[in-house]
């Protein structure tokens, strides 16, 4: 089964399972993930744009990305957004999305038609490779994650200062994606993605993808979508770091986990290996 058949057209039923031995297991794998290759950033990467061009360049491609994202959204995916009127209790401030991670294209584009205002995304060094969509990313608002000392520091500063300018970052605390997932998984990292809310105190959303049967069946067996925005939750003013961080994620793990029991269509299964 060739790697684009998980998300870009229907796959023949007795081809939708994927058998696992750890949540951290990979579906999709890149070629450099497949090959072992460490991918870095380009030398001299800018976090932030310094020339006036390139953020109008940014500020434009990111239109053309959400009005794009409104009709992918909705006519593709059929895609109903839930619990938008919760984003009015962080008025005036930035916050962050933390989200489950089932599909490719839909978690590029799902959180920036959710937002009410412009979203930056975590994402891994290796997404930059992607053919198409890849070397976009930085400019419609990706963030890829630095692996030396000066890149790990020019990274934290751009997170900061973005929430600062109240922006969305947007994060996928489990790490690798399922297509079409209906479980949710542990986050890898515990509450280590949750230390930007903490160190910034700001709110911090779950936002949970669900899977449904279409009422017309245009595209075969493919689902359509429904997603749900619980919160907002805020980073306890007691305890260490790492305790707020762990609290901050159970109660985002623990709010994903309750919407996601609304799934009514499981297209694509997930068994562990005994």
């Amino acid at each position: 089964m060739a790697k684009a058949e998980l998300f870009q057209k229907d796959i023949p039923k007795k081809e939708r399972v994927f058998y696992y031995e750890n949540e951290t297991d990979d579906p999709i794998k890149t070629d450099e993930q497949e090959k072992k290759v460490e991918v870095g950033l380009p030398e001299g990467y800018e976090f932030i744009p310094k020339h006036w061009w390139t953020r109008a360049y940014s500020a434009v491609l990111f239109r053309i990305f959400w009005i794009f994202g409104q009709w992918y959204e909705r006519w593709y995916w059929q895609t109903k957004f839930h619990g938008r009127e919760k984003l009015k209790a962080a008025k005036g401030k930035g916050y962050l999305i933390y989200a489950n991670h089932t599909n490719p294209f839909h978690d590029v584009f799902g959180p920036a038609i959710a937002a009410d205002r412009r979203i930056f995304t975590i994402i891994s060094p290796v997404n930059l490779k992607i053919p198409g969509i890849g070397p976009i990313l930085p400019y419609i608002g990706g963030l890829p994650l630095g692996k030396s000392a000066a890149e790990k520091k020019a990274f934290n500063e751009a997170v900061d200062k973005r929430l600062a300018q109240k922006k969305v970052l947007v994060i996928y605390p489990e790490a690798h994606v399922w297509p079409y997932a209906t479980k949710v998984r542990k986050f890898p990292a515990g509450g280590r993605s949750f230390k930007y809310a903490v160190r910034n105190n700001l709110p911090v959303y779950a936002m949970t993808t669900t899977y449904h049967r279409r009422t017309k069946r245009k595209k075969g067996d493919l689902p359509r979508m429904e997603v749900y925005l619980d919160g907002p939750f805020y980073p306890e003013t007691k305890g260490s770091d790492e305790v707020r961080q762990d609290n901050l994620a159970q109660k985002v793990y623990d709010s994903m986990v309750k919407y996601s029991k609304k799934n009514t269509y499981e297209y694509f299964r997930y068994i562990k290996k005994k």
